[in-house]
């Protein structure tokens, strides 16, 4: 097990899951952008559910992770590979943390090899990491084509790469379950423009390409065990959401569900045999978060209740 720092106690507020249908081998799951955000929220959930986790993501060591979005500025920012390890081996888990980057398919290949070498299996693939770099929040007119590119290679191309990577140990397993974290922009226009609520072209297509994957991968391989859900997160606040709401002095403006909120619905996805009838569908995390009893409620109740 991996022992990098002191666990921080991160799984308190997520139900524990049991593994019914599971040989007596616990069951891996591999999980992208695992350094922050939600995609570290899964790994504790998944650990928390019983799994063994692989998870990959740029920041090797607390400390040295960096906030490169468009708001970031290069801002320090807290979370780390060493620190996500840290919190699911104190739940039990066996960990491998692994730096990759979305923009180096090499990199994507050989960290679902070395998961394949050290446990010879994938359950669970959680796509949830996205390219964080610059370009999301901009107009049409303001979008060079090579940033463009750039997030279509990030958010769409090495999803295919990972999916294809994983998937040859998943079939000779006879399945395995795939959960993509989409984004609401990949499905509805923005209300506003960029600057006033809403979000650029190059992320929004991008996403939207991605989540047609598991549609597709569903009608494919259905029959094979492979059972492929779109997971929307919903609003979410993230490490790197908060850091740059007090950069922008709009702390406390927006409010969001914890990360660990999605992470609950997709431990589920990831467990629950009733979520095979999900299979190429898109679901709404914190909606199964809290109809399901999954993760307390989040939302601030009215004044006098």
């Amino acid at each position: 097990m991996s022992h990098a720092i002191q666990g921080s106690g991160a799984a308190d507020n997520l139900r524990r899951f049991t593994i019914s249908d599971v040989s007596k081998d616990r069951p891996v799951a591999f999980v992208t952008g695992a350094s922050r955000g939600i995609g570290k929220a899964c790994v504790i959930a998944l650990a928390a559910a019983g799994f063994d986790v692989a998870f990959t993501a740029r920041t090797a060591k607390e400390g040295d992770g960096r906030d490169d979005s468009d708001a970031g500025g290069g801002a320090a920012i807290e979370g780390s590979l060493e620190r996500t390890a840290a919190e699911a081996a104190a739940l039990g888990a066996d960990t491998l943390p692994l730096v990759a980057d979305l923009t180096d398919f090499a990199s994507l290949e050989a960290a679902v090899a070395a998961t394949v070498e050290r446990w010879q299996r994938i359950d669970v693939l959680v796509l949830n990491a996205v390219h964080t770099g610059p370009g999301s929040m901009l107009r049409v007119l303001d979008t060079p084509t090579e940033l463009f590119m750039t997030k279509l290679t990030a958010n769409a191309a090495a999803q295919l790469v990972l999916v294809r990577a994983a998937l040859p140990a998943m079939l000779a397993a006879g399945g395995g379950r795939i959960i993509a974290i989409t984004s609401y922009s990949a499905t509805n226009d923005p209300s506003a423009p960029v600057g006033d609520g809403g979000w650029g072209y190059a992320y929004a297509a991008s996403k939207a390409a991605f989540h047609r994957l598991a549609g597709i991968l569903a009608v494919e391989l259905g029959d094979q065990g492979i059972v492929a859900v779109n997971l929307d997160p919903g609003h979410v606040m993230t490490e790197r959401m908060a850091a740059n709401a007090v950069r922008l002095g709009l702390e406390g403006r927006y409010e969001g569900a914890p990360p660990s909120a999605p992470a609950s619905a997709v431990a589920w996805l990831a467990t629950a045999a009733e979520a095979v009838g999900l299979n190429g569908q898109t679901v709404n995390g914190l909606k199964i978060a809290l109809e399901r009893g999954l993760h307390p409620d989040w939302r601030k109740q009215p004044a006098g209740q």
